[in-house]
């Protein structure tokens, strides 16, 4: 029970944290609508992919970037935390540390869920079109590659003590991770080198099932995408435990 308490309070404290910062869910929702308004709607002018505009073809990618760069970067508020030593009296509390790793964990993707939740939303202004199945399969999906990811940002903040390191180590990842998830451009035409590169992202597999769920554009069947992202989910969720362990 303890445990359990311990958990729900850390949960609801990044709740509370992200429900304050209004800012962060305006900036978290400014970034994906200028790429869809300005470059998918410059490019839609001129182009169409795979029979659908390029606007809508944009949505999934666009949608799976903003989950992307909100949960990895949740981890700078673990090494924000250990500089203004409020991380050393969690970590002094009579808890254990799969515990406080997965209050963390749950806190970052319920964040960066509620801004996928927004921008889901705003798919009816660019040609998505919802069902019941989509609306909860889009969720699921989004719920996987925040886990994952939020768990990597947690791991990363968890070794690295500089904010200036954070930054220069996830800006290494997260761009390489968006270019190569296919979230701009089809994967078919894609040269051999780079395709290697395309399979072992994990975002890849977040925007082929959100493109299938939303367009029936996947090119993966979605019952893989389904079973790689929560192998990825998995992997990042027990790495980042082991991090936490490692916690002095």
């Amino acid at each position: 029970m303890r445990e359990l308490k311990g958990l729900l309070g850390l949960w609801y404290r990044e709740l509370l944290v992200f429900w304050r910062e209004k800012s962060r869910i305006v900036s978290s929702l400014f970034s994906p609508i200028l790429w869809l308004v300005v470059f998918g709607g410059g490019m839609g002018t001129v182009s169409h992919v795979e029979g659908v505009n390029y606007q809508t073809f944009l949505f999934p990618g666009i949608l799976c970037m903003s989950v992307l760069f909100s949960s990895i970067f949740f981890g700078l508020y673990i090494v924000w935390d250990k500089r203004i030593d409020f991380f050393k009296e969690v970590l002094v509390a009579p808890l254990s540390r799969v515990t406080i790793f997965t209050g963390k964990m749950l806190g970052g993707t319920t964040d960066s869920l509620i801004q996928g939740a927004i921008l889901l939303s705003l798919g009816l202004f660019f040609g998505i079109h919802y069902s019941i199945f989509s609306v909860v399969a889009a969720m699921l999906i989004l719920f996987l590659l925040s886990a994952a990811l939020v768990s990597l940002g947690l791991m990363i903040g968890a070794l690295i003590d500089s904010l200036e390191g954070f930054n220069l180590f996830v800006s290494f990842l997260i761009f390489p991770m968006f270019f190569f998830s296919g979230a701009l451009f089809p994967l078919e035409n894609l040269p051999g080198w780079l395709k290697f590169f395309t399979f072992i992202d994990p975002v890849t597999y977040a925007v082929d099932a959100m493109r299938g769920i939303l367009l029936h554009l996947n090119r993966f069947p979605l019952g893989l995408d389904f079973l790689i992202l929560g192998a990825f989910a998995l992997f990042f969720i027990s790495a980042g435990t082991w991090a936490f362990r490692k916690l002095k």
